[in-house]
Formats: C-alpha cells, sequence, structure tokens
C-alpha cells in the first residue's frame, strides 16, 4: 500500500486518540486581533447548542481559511455537483425542516 503525497507545508500530527468533533452551528465574534470560531451542535428543538471546539485565529489566517476553503468547496462540487444552501427565511427552518424525498434526476 502506497501512502499518499503529502501537501506542501508542514507536516501535520493529530494526537493518538483525538475525536473529531461534529459541528452543525459556528459563531463567529472578533476583535482588532483575533477572530474566534465557535464550532458547535445543536439537536433540533433544543434552544441551546453545545460547543465541541473553539478556534482562535489571526485575521490572516481567517483569510487564508477563507481562501481554502473555498477552492476545496469548488473542487468538491466540480467532482459531486452543486451544494444547494436552502433559501428559507430562518436558519431553524433551512437546518431543522422535516425531510424531503429526493427529486428525480432530471433528464
Amino acid at each position: 500500500m502506497t501512502t499518499p503525497p503529502q501537501p506542501p507545508g508542514p507536516k501535520i500530527i493529530i494526537p493518538e486518540g483525538m475525536q473529531p468533533a461534529y459541528a452543525n452551528l459556528a459563531r463567529i465574534s472578533h476583535s482588532p486581533s483575533d477572530l474566534v470560531i465557535d464550532f458547535a451542535h445543536i439537536l433540533p428543538g433544543e434552544a441551546s447548542a453545545n460547543v465541541r471546539a473553539r478556534v482562535v485565529m489571526s485575521p490572516l489566517s481567517a483569510k487564508l481559511l477563507l481562501r481554502a476553503l473555498h477552492e476545496n468547496i469548488a473542487r468538491f462540487e466540480a467532482t459531486f455537483g452543486e451544494i444547494t444552501v436552502p433559501s428559507n427565511s430562518s436558519l431553524a427552518e433551512s437546518l431543522f425542516r422535516p425531510p424531503h424525498p429526493p427529486e428525480p434526476p432530471k433528464e
């Protein structure tokens, strides 16, 4: 088995036993010197969200993250199709409306 090539830059080390954090909500705040992103998980019908991780970044690092996210989402959509963003009037409606059956494929 071959190891996939590493992207240029520092070697990323993930601590043993580190658990992934699922988030379906992010809250962003900032000061003149930092951006703070709280990643949280909220359940349908709940009034509060549990923060799973807090990331503090410099404005430059946050802008570079924005660029990297944009590039990766473009690659994802090129491979798997466009990600549609619901146009409902509220975040709660967008996240927690009842599921709808998938639309039939377009011919």
